[in-house]
């Protein structure tokens, strides 16, 4: 099987290096040559790695296409490619629905959209997948967990609050700077809190089987340091402006 990625930014890039990272069977990856740079970097990292001539070249050659240019982009070229009936597409774009794929590529291929994230290049994080799909589920299951989606409408709260990555990573570097601002060595400083919240998350994850508000409530003692901090975040509104921006997230994916 050989793949082929049209974009070449931080998405490919770690899908790129989680699939050369696991067992995955392929034969080539091809790279657009649009961030010849990062395809470069690529190629000299792992084998069987080689950057396409141009876009169609790459189409020409490969039985799965993955799509991961932004949504402006996307509308603007994908409609000037020749796709096959035989091929598997799937569409890192965030604000192309479905018809509109299927509208711009034409063909009566098989298209699928998902919404990997950067982790993926650990071989972590969750991977929604619309529609349903058995061989593209297995794939991305060797990458981190696939969550099968069955509607579309649906698949744009997944799609929001992906857009909250960056604030979590800002999180954690105020805290950080925090510590760095009292006298930590910011090495230390920020291998404190990436490790605390690594372990949250390990923790959470296996407790996700369970409403999660039984973690708020076990994490806390009365008139302890954590009861504190939840209080007068939750008094200074910080809860509700994070579901405020998710809606907002949601608000514009909802106009595409």
């Amino acid at each position: 099987m050989k793949l082929g990625f049209i974009g070449t930014g931080k998405i490919t890039s770690s899908v790129v290096t989680g699939l050369c990272r696991s067992k995955i069977f392929y034969k080539k990856i091809l790279l657009s040559p649009r961030n010849r740079s990062i395809a470069k970097k690529l190629k000299r990292k792992f084998k069987k790695i080689s950057i396409a001539k141009n876009n169609q070249d790459l189409i020409n050659s490969c039985n799965w296409v993955f799509l991961a240019v932004t949504p402006t982009v996307g509308e603007k070229i994908i409609k000037h490619l020749r796709f096959r009936s035989s091929q598997t597409i799937i569409s890192f774009i965030s604000t192309m629905t479905l018809p509109q794929l299927k509208k711009a590529i034409k063909v009566k291929a098989k298209i699928v959209r998902a919404i990997p994230l950067p982790p993926i290049s650990l071989k972590k994080g969750p991977v929604p997948i619309f529609p349903p799909n058995k061989k593209v589920k297995n794939f991305f299951n060797k990458l981190g967990t696939t969550v099968e989606i069955t509607n579309e409408k649906l698949s744009k709260n997944f799609w929001s609050t992906s857009g909250m990555m960056a604030p979590f990573y800002e999180l954690l570097s105020t805290m950080s700077n925090w510590l760095v601002k009292r006298g930590i060595k910011r090495d230390k400083a920020q291998k404190y809190i990436t490790s605390l919240f690594v372990a949250l998350s390990e923790d959470a994850v296996v407790n996700s089987n369970k409403d999660l508000k039984n973690l708020v409530r076990e994490s806390q003692t009365p008139r302890g340091l954590n009861e504190q901090g939840v209080k007068e975040l939750r008094k200074a509104g910080f809860y509700r402006s994070t579901e405020k921006t998710l809606n907002s997230i949601l608000k514009r994916l909802n106009k595409v």
